[in-house]
């Protein structure tokens, strides 16, 4: 493969000024509040937290009994983890969710142009298992929630599992050795073991903005998309906002799908920018028939593993996937480093020039695609992939408000405030996120306590502990499943998850005897991991995981808001990147000794 921008070997950009010029725009953005600068939906923007997705009023009588396992949500960690349970022989199985159904992230996203922008063959797991072909290369979100409930069904996950509740807290009892679970709908039972799996973005967070209760007009969170004021769907044909004139407020994953739809329907949209997306290629194409039926047995998780090893550097002989995540990086090792700077960062600033010189084809206002163009490494904040979100601004109704690294000034009873000028409007949208870096209750309603009143909040006070990512010590028969804590971190989620889940199923197949035996991290096994988390990223250098790397990005959810502190390192992925994440995982399996764990069997009462 020849990149676009290189001659001869050489490239056609000065690397020591492009340092200097992301260095310049990650200043502007810095902010001494940091996280403090979003704040919970309360109030009025409680709402924000229901669900739209059904009828109100539901009841039920409450439960008073005893299940083999508890799973704190119903997306893809959920009920992957509850798969390889059932395949190791648990029979009673309580799923309970939040929402009205299974699919986590895709059960609450709705909003138009929703789908994942890593390839579908990798993204929806299970695929042997449960069958089913994607229809294209890259899924859209009711695609992929119905994938979801066809692993519930595949599994019979359904029975017993319990939706529109949330638990409140669960108590370990070590005369039992059980927890005892309540809920909202004042459930009280009891389970031999216990796992969370609430997502890493699933608790939507707002701009902490002054005036943000005064505006008299129509608000929502895109998490919670109200069609019943915009008209259409996930399609989009956004009927309703044809006399609408329209903010939203964000330029991350989610507005770049929703914008284009929004640009179309609306009569006016203004699009609230503080810091711009990487936009790259996305070339979707349905799914050649073919091909995904003559795939060999096995083909889904190689499949994985190719992509997540190419996008990380490592060696392949090809790559499979073969999109805009991996094409720069599948030959990272033979980019031209110029002077002090590393093969891996010459093609790093490739890929953001590529990024940038696709806008100007692109963009026809010169003064817009200029505001458009992100400076900043690769992988800094999540990449984009989409092929009509920049084309949105030659729209003559679409604005782009940038607001030069600083945000909002303020709202008010009738529109927004931004470098001092005031933009009327009908209705705003807050693309603005998930909750990120805030205490396990806090994101969650959940009080977990262990062994001796222990709170896992308490335990996790000075940082983020435990054993390969998901086991905690006093916290026996606990798994906490798909954090972006002291685990594999990759552009495809459900990868690591099903790594994870894996783990879970061999685990209880081969040392808790099927669900019978008690599940304990030592002290020791959580010391050891959380020092090799540590080391790794301080030491090591590795790549996009070390402490150098996202002190240079611009400010985000993946460095703290720019201020990743050793509390922030402590919390970061597993430094050695994602595939040796993995690898360590397979290891400790195939030892089989079971390091850094005590099983034993409960006491009989």
């Amino acid at each position: 493969m020849t990149d676009s921008n290189v001659t001869d070997g050489a490239p056609d950009f000065d690397p020591a000024a492009l340092k200097e010029k992301y260095a310049a725009e990650r200043q502007k953005r810095l902010r001494q509040d940091g996280l403090a600068q979003y704040v919970q939906p309360r109030g009025q923007f409680a709402e924000f937290l229901d669900d739209p997705n059904v009828e109100p009023g539901f009841t039920r009588e409450p439960l008073f009994d005893d299940v083999d396992v508890v799973l704190l949500g119903a997306g893809f960690g959920g009920l992957l983890c509850a798969a390889e349970l059932r395949k190791a022989g648990l029979k009673n199985i309580r799923l309970i969710e939040r929402g009205g159904d299974v699919g986590g992230t895709w059960y609450w996203n709705r909003y138009p142009g929703a789908a994942c922008d890593v390839e579908s063959y990798i993204y929806m797991p299970m695929l042997e298992e449960v069958g089913g072909m994607p229809e294209k290369k890259y899924a859209t979100a009711p695609e992929i929630w119905e994938h979801t409930k066809k692993i519930a069904r595949t599994y019979d996950l359904y029975k017993d599992s319990l939706f529109q509740t949330r638990i409140l807290s669960a108590e370990w009892s070590d005369e039992t050795e059980k927890w005892t679970i309540r809920t909202d709908r004042d459930d009280v039972f009891t389970t031999r073991y216990l796992f969370t799996a609430p997502g890493p973005l699933a608790h939507p967070k707002l701009p902490g903005l002054p005036g943000i209760d005064t505006f008299k007009g129509h608000t929502f969170h895109t998490s919670r998309w109200d069609y019943d004021y915009t008209g259409g769907d996930n399609k989009g044909n956004l009927t309703g906002l044809a006399d609408k004139r329209v903010a939203i407020i964000g330029t991350g994953a989610t507005a770049v799908q929703a914008v284009p739809h929004l640009g179309k329907g609306a009569k006016e949209l203004f699009v609230i920018q503080r810091t711009p997306s990487s936009i790259h290629v996305r070339a979707d194409r349905p799914t050649d028939e073919e091909w995904f039926t003559n795939q060999k047995p096995g083909w889904q998780k190689e499949r994985m593993a190719n992509f997540t090893t190419v996008f990380h550097g490592g060696q392949a002989e090809v790559d499979l996937v073969s999109d805009s995540w991996t094409e720069t990086f599948f030959d990272a090792a033979d980019a031209v480093a110029g002077g002090t700077f590393s093969p891996f960062q010459m093609s790093n600033f490739r890929k953001m020039e590529d990024a940038r010189k696709r806008i100007d084809t692109v963009v026809k206002d010169k003064a817009t695609a200029e505001a458009l163009k992100p400076w900043y490494n690769f992988f800094c904040k999540r990449p984009c992939f989409h092929d009509q979100y920049l084309d949105t601004f030659n729209i003559p109704s679409v604005h782009l408000v940038d607001t030069n690294g600083q945000g909002v000034e303020r709202i008010d009873e009738t529109g927004l405030w931004v470098n001092g000028v005031h933009y009327e409007v009908d209705c705003i949208i807050f693309a603005t996120g998930f909750e990120v870096g805030t205490s396990f209750t806090t994101r969650t309603g959940i009080n977990i306590i262990g062994r001796n009143g222990e709170t896992i909040d308490d335990h996790w006070r000075d940082g983020f502990r435990s054993f390969h990512g998901m086991q905690v010590h006093n916290f026996p028969n606990f798994f906490y499943i798909g954090g972006l804590e002291q685990a594999g971190r990759t552009a495809n989620f459900s990868h690591m998850i099903s790594e994870q889940a894996e783990y879970v199923g061999f685990l209880f197949d081969k040392g808790a005897n099927h669900g019978t035996k008690t599940i304990e991290v030592t002290e020791d096994g959580e010391a050891a991991w959380v020092q090799e988390i540590i080391d790794l990223v301080v030491k090591n250098k590795q790549a996009s995981q070390n402490q150098s790397f996202q002190e240079e990005c611009t400010p985000g959810y993946y460095n703290n808001e720019g201020a990743p502190s050793r509390i922030a390192i402590q919390n970061g992925a597993y430094g050695g990147g994602p595939m040796a994440y993995v690898k360590v995982l397979h290891d400790w399996c195939d030892d089989g000794t079971f390091a850094g764990l005590e099983i034993h069997e409960p006491p009989k009462v």
